[in-house]
């Protein structure tokens, strides 16, 4: 898949995954990328500029087998840009299927 198409859409697919629960980052970039083919640093960095934006926060929570892991969790503010992203996603990939579409 074009690189470009993803860079614009990875922030509203982590914050997408997180709207279904708190994810520790590794759990996340497994999940994203049984999905969409992306490389293995690329969440990390995503999640730590949403987590400096506020639209997602972070909290340690222990484990069984090692230090305490980071979890990720979705801010008031992340919803609101979910739903704000995820329905212009909508509206401009409806634009361009009717463009493309036409083509054929």
């Amino acid at each position: 898949m074009n690189t470009q198409f993803k860079k614009g859409v990875l922030d509203m697919c982590v914050l997408a995954v997180l709207s279904k629960g708190d994810s520790y980052g590794y759990d996340l970039a497994e999940e994203l990328s049984s999905k969409i083919q992306i490389a293995d640093g690329t969440v990390y960095p995503l999640l730590r500029k949403l987590a400096s934006t506020g639209e997602v926060s972070t909290y340690l929570k222990e484990s069984s087998g090692g230090p305490p892991r980071k979890y990720y969790s979705l801010t008031d503010k992340g919803r609101q840009r979910l739903e704000t992203d995820t329905k212009e996603w909508k509206e401009f990939t409806a634009l361009v299927s009717g463009i493309i579409g036409g083509e054929q």
